[in-house]
């Protein structure tokens, strides 16, 4: 029964990142149209009108299936618009983050998860109603608050659930496949709904899911009756996790992984239409295949884990290593098919980083601090948050002033360089638990239900 309900909540888990995710992505060929709609701008139909709508009376809508400005490199007030809203859910989610961790550790996972469930699905309406540049900047920060406690709570469960290896690491990248799923499939899903539907069919569909998902984690994991967590000892606090060199090392290379995927999605669709004419149905679908090596990446990583569990850093500095190369790659491409090969191999390599780093950050946890997770998570979120805040309004200056191609030298050599830094994590596992942990597992004795627990997995 205690394995069944831990896979259920797995599911409620990997149901949320997907959908904070697919929230996430499902607004690039929707916005753009959408603000220009607002502003009277002549190539939208109207926000909530389907986009085959004939408004001139010739032979159809004039919208893109897929539409490409994801926000554009360069332009006027509407682009500078599009950049804020973009990176306003990850500004938002890096300052609520460090809360989020504290208050995970006090509470347990199952209400923050709860809430941060409820306040996706506000944020997910807001958008399906939105009739203004306002609401639409308060839906996408809210979905920042949102994730802030959504997703660092469902890791952090995850993590305590799964408590041994290889068991952590399965859990962790099925979770992480559900990441990459509802990115790259979201601009598909939502072009396809926006152009036959309308703007609010997509949001009231993740809406409805996203109740579904609370609804079983309610029915799951009462918040109210956990009583355990006043059993459990009282987690390391964030500040002092941030200056840990291991976690900082950890969280450096999160961040460093993720920076080329950030950048690259607002600005890779000017490129590709002025450097090889590409069409819009081929910017739109640029990412979709990269989801197969993303898979890949987690499967394989997985698999070696287990079998050779002393490399996991090894694993994360060949994902960076072959993050940095398929960067430097990119500019040198000359067509659709040619661009698909780097950006597969960027999302093969972060599949490599994160399923290798993830079940990497709650090892430090359980050895060097106590076992309770939400702050060390919150670490993670913050560090992936630096990379797609910046990403939004930094990258399209950067293209600007400086060029595609040297963006993308700049990331490759950022990534190549940082991969020998992971070897400061070659003696991870040969680490023993901390002195604290020892006394309150195994030398003092259980003194309450989550002692108790925690002595019969480590028994098992």
């Amino acid at each position: 029964e205690a394995r069944r309900q831990r896979r259920l909540l797995l599911v409620v888990v990997c149901v949320a990142l997907l959908l904070d995710n697919m929230l996430y992505m499902v607004i690039v060929p929707i916005i753009p149209d959408y603000i220009a709609a607002m502003r009277g701008g002549g190539d939208a139909a109207g926000p909530f009108a389907p986009a085959g709508g004939n408004e001139s009376g010739g032979g159809g809508g004039n919208r893109s299936l897929l539409r490409p400005r994801y926000p554009p490199a360069a332009g006027g007030n509407e682009d500078v618009q599009i950049g804020v809203l973009f990176a306003s859910k990850a500004m938002l989610q890096l300052l609520v983050n460090p809360l989020s961790g504290t208050l995970i550790d006090r509470v347990g996972y199952e209400a923050p998860l709860l809430a941060g469930l409820a306040v996706m699905f506000l944020s997910t309406a807001t958008f399906a109603f939105a009739e203004n540049y306002a609401t639409l900047f308060a839906a996408r920060s809210l979905q920042g608050l949102g994730s802030a406690f959504a997703d660092t709570a469902g890791i952090a469960l995850i993590a305590d659930r799964y408590a041994e290896e290889p068991a952590r690491s399965r859990a962790l990248g099925t979770a992480l496949a559900c990441i990459s799923f509802g990115s790259l499939a979201a601009p598909p899903f939502g072009g396809i709904l926006y152009e036959f539907a309308g703007k609010r069919v997509p949001f009231l569909v993740l809406a409805c899911v996203c109740l579904l998902d609370g609804l079983l984690l309610l029915a799951l994991a009462p918040p109210c009756a956990a009583g355990a967590r006043a059993n459990m000892p009282v987690g390391t606090p964030i500040h002092r996790l941030m200056v840990d060199p291991y976690i900082a090392v950890v969280a450096g290379a999160l961040a460093t992984c993720n920076i080329p995927l950030a950048f690259l999605e607002p600005t890779i669709a000017n490129w590709m239409k002025e450097s090889m004419g590409a069409s819009e149905w081929e910017v739109g679908l640029t990412w979709l295949p990269a989801f197969f090596p993303h898979v890949l990446g987690v499967y394989v990583t997985v698999r070696l884990a287990a079998a050779y569990p002393h490399l996991q850093w090894f694993y994360g500095a060949l994902g960076m290593a072959i993050i940095g190369a398929s960067s430097c790659l990119v500019p040198a491409c000359r067509n659709f098919g040619q661009v698909i090969v780097p950006l597969c191999g960027i999302c093969f390599g972060i599949a490599l980083v994160d399923t290798a780093l993830l079940p990497t950050l709650a090892f430090l946890v359980d050895v060097r601090h106590v076992s309770v997770y939400g702050s060390v998570y919150a670490i993670a979120d913050i560090s992936y948050s630096v990379a797609y805040a910046l990403g939004p309004i930094v990258a399209g200056q950067i293209v600007h002033t400086m060029g595609f191609a040297q963006l993308n030298l700049g990331m490759g050599l950022a990534n190549v360089l940082y991969a020998p830094v992971l070897l400061f994590l070659k003696n991870v596992c040969q680490m023993k638990p901390s002195h604290s942990e020892r006394n309150i597992l195994l030398e003092e004795g259980p003194k309450g239900l989550y002692d108790t627990i925690k002595m019969e997995e480590r028994k098992g």
